[in-house]
């Protein structure tokens, strides 16, 4: 009996050997792009039909293939354009494609059978409306209204760099309009860095689209869902009722028939780059989408990455063709006060373990006593980084990790922030039983409590004490704590907010008119050549929370108020903080890139690294160390002339996390074309060293292309 053949990619990881497609049998013709059940050694799992044999055939003698379990009916295939973004980010990103394209899907969707999801189709969906509505739009500035129309009429991609406050996010509304109205089967895709910063943005698109278009018309899809409400979204957007989805970077991968325009906003954050499993950028994966499916692209950012900036340089006489983004500026605030004054305290000239300057902390009192609020930033959770002995000089190190556990004090705990081992802080020194155990460093915990102690006799403009909160990843862990925490903000209910960077992103706070970074002078001198960058984008954020109303601004005018950045710093003088001062990006990134070109650094040159995990660092460095040997010895792409550098395995800098040893080494190439092509032809090599005797105590491996920390 003829048999149609189809060839099927199941979630199967790059190092498993198993191969890109399985082949299946099928009693009839299935489209490429079809979900389907299929088994898998003892298991039945969902896979998607990449492609198939043109005609029926008998299969040879002796040859047996097992049939496919079922069809998910209802669910139209996965189009071309999906397949391909998929293909692509597996070859650039060296996995497998079912890892990548089953990772693409919602969870939920590879658990049903056919007959429940048909049960779940049937259901009714959310409105999608008439159309017949209207949208009320807010007037545009002169210099928004210059940026949306360059790219209405320009192909792009665009880099719209606009400082905060800009109104950035009006231009993205105005292009979505623009395009929805022109195109009633298009979709717009609006991916934000950060879970916390989807709901505000999802009620701003909704409150402007939702009249017209429907409630259904706005959904939204992260990681921070239910399984039935990102497999509710995945559906509206895949079936085309969804006009506009709004997520984070895993986003990138909705599928999306009508996509015609794609926002990354804040798009310099590191949050886009996947940091598990497959390594994939979802910006840089956007830009391609957007070439390959003829879609606009637009990344918006105050204070964009190098790579980005560098990307849409303008023609010069020394490089007449310029980069292939289009730059569009927005340097002016809207409805806000001016750019925060920056203002250095050198902490040289204060007291041994000052935490709060007597200047700083003079300008918290004064603005509490007038009903303001002041933001403090400390980019490190709990009480203290180490709790240590005095006697002894014992340090609370995690066993299981080459990290201190971190002391908490609300609930009395030191816990690892690496394998999240937890245990009590105990009463003496567990070496010399020493009573008089110490935190060392400082921690949000400890800027809330000692804020408290400073701030117990300031009276807010009512007579009741000064209030202050804190926001990090510990006092937002129950659901709808993060939203609770700053609608109080909001309100004004709060004096003074403590918070890690979750803070200083995308929030639109009104009464702010100080911040406040206390220690940010540890990534000045880090190992890490882009420390300095986020930095100075971390810097630059926050400051852009402060006098962010200009009417409330104008009010607090006969106080004499300003908003002010303050930076407290053992050195004052540092190249970050000059160009923070002067809120001059354009010549921090001109120096950044100068040094960057001169040591032949990204964006001027293309990394990856392969991580080796093992019980010993023995193993770790020795399966890297053979498999680099290896690839010289077979003479792989770009390794005889020299354009690939493998530089020698070295340790993590925390090596040691949940009692695994880690190690890595690092590849450089002035081509990306050439690193891609040693790449490819390594993977190969790396599986045949990981299978030799002499490395059976390796966990596992794996390859990071364009890694962000090194």
């Amino acid at each position: 009996m003829p048999t149609h053949i189809v060839h099927v990619a199941l979630q199967t990881p790059s190092h498993s050997g198993v191969g890109d497609l399985l082949s299946y049998a099928s009693e009839r013709p299935l489209s490429p792009g079809t979900l389907v059940r299929v088994p898998l050694g003892t298991r039945e799992v969902l896979g998607v039909v990449w492609d198939a044999d043109e005609a029926p055939g008998e299969l040879p003698d002796g040859a047996t293939l097992r049939p496919i379990a079922g069809v998910l009916e209802g669910v139209a295939p996965l189009d071309a354009p999906w397949r391909r973004l998929v293909g692509f980010a597996a070859r650039y990103y060296q996995r497998a494609l079912g890892e990548v394209a089953l990772a693409a899907l919602p969870p939920q969707l590879r658990d049903l059978r056919p007959e429940q999801l048909a049960r779940r189709l049937r259901r009714p969906a959310k409105g999608a409306g008439d159309a017949s509505g209207t949208i009320e739009n807010i007037a545009l500035t002169a210099e928004q209204e210059s940026a949306r129309a360059r790219i209405s009429a320009e192909k792009g991609p665009f880099l719209l760099f606009g400082s905060t406050g800009s109104g950035k996010t009006e231009v993205y509304l105005r292009c979505v309009q623009e395009m929805l109205e022109a195109d009633p089967t298009a979709q717009a895709l609006v991916m934000v860095p950060e879970i916390n910063l989807t709901p505000q943005l999802e009620e701003r698109f909704a409150g402007r689209f939702a009249p017209r278009f429907g409630p259904g018309a706005v959904v939204s899809l992260h990681s921070g869902m239910t399984n039935p409400q990102r497999l509710a979204s995945w559906l509206a957007a895949h079936g085309g009722s969804a006009r506009i989805v709004l997520g984070t970077r895993m986003a990138v991968f909705a599928s999306l028939p009508g996509l015609k325009l794609i926002v990354v906003d804040e798009e310099h954050d590191p949050s886009y780059k996947q940091q598990e499993g497959a390594r994939y950028s979802a910006r840089d994966l956007a830009i391609w989408r957007g070439r390959e499916q003829g879609a606009k692209v637009i990344l918006g950012s105050a204070t964009p990455s190098l790579e980005s900036w560098h990307a849409s340089r303008p023609p010069t006489a020394e490089d007449p063709e310029g980069g292939r983004y289009v730059r569009l500026h927005m340097p002016s605030r809207i409805g806000a006060g001016a750019l925060a004054r920056v203002r250095r305290v050198d902490m040289n000239q204060q007291p041994r373990r000052t935490v709060f300057s007597a200047p700083l902390l003079q300008a918290i009192t004064e603005r509490v006593a007038r009903g303001e609020q002041s933001m403090i930033l400390l980019n490190r959770r709990g009480y203290a980084p180490v709790l240590h002995c005095v006697d002894c000089g014992w340090k609370s190190d995690c066993p299981h990790c080459s990290a201190h556990q971190v002391f908490h004090k609300t609930d009395r705990t030191l816990r690892c922030h690496h394998c999240g081992y937890t245990v009590r802080v105990p009463f003496h020194c567990p070496t010399c039983g020493s009573p008089d155990i110490h935190p060392m460093g400082k921690g949000t915990e400890q800027l809330e409590e000692q804020l408290g102690t400073l701030l117990r006799e300031v009276l807010r403009p009512d007579r009741t004490p000064a209030r202050i909160a804190r926001i990090d990843a510990d006092t937002t862990k129950a659901k709808g704590a993060l939203e609770a925490q700053l609608a109080q903000v909001h309100s004004g209910e709060v004096d003074v907010l403590v918070g890690t960077q979750m803070i200083a992103k995308g929030h639109d706070f009104r009464r702010i008119t100080l911040v406040a970074a206390v220690q940010p002078d540890g990534a000045l001198f880090s190992s890490d050549f882009r420390a300095a960058e986020r930095l100075f984008a971390l810097l630059m954020q926050a400051a852009g929370r402060a006098g962010r109303d200009a009417a409330y601004m104008a009010a607090q005018a006969v106080h004499g108020t300003q908003p002010e950045m303050w930076v407290q710093s053992f050195h004052p003088q540092h190249a970050v903080f000059e160009a923070l001062r002067k809120h001059d990006y354009e010549a921090f990134a001109a120096q950044q890139l100068k040094e960057r070109e001169e040591a032949a650094m990204p964006p001027f040159s293309y990394q990856a690294l392969v991580r080796a995990d093992a019980r010993t660092q023995e193993v770790a460095q020795g399966f890297l160390t053979a498999a680099t040997a290896a690839a010289h010895a077979a003479q792989l792409p770009g390794l005889p002339d020299g354009t690939v550098i493998l530089f020698p395995p070295v340790p993590l800098t925390i090596q040691r996390v949940a009692n695994v040893e880690r190690a890595q080494m690092l590849m450089e190439s002035s081509s990306r074309t050439t690193l891609q092509r040693f790449l490819a032809a390594w993977q190969p090599i790396l599986q045949a060293t990981r299978s030799q005797p002499e490395h059976k105590g390796l966990i596992r491996w794996l390859v990071d292309v364009d890694p962000l920390a090194i």
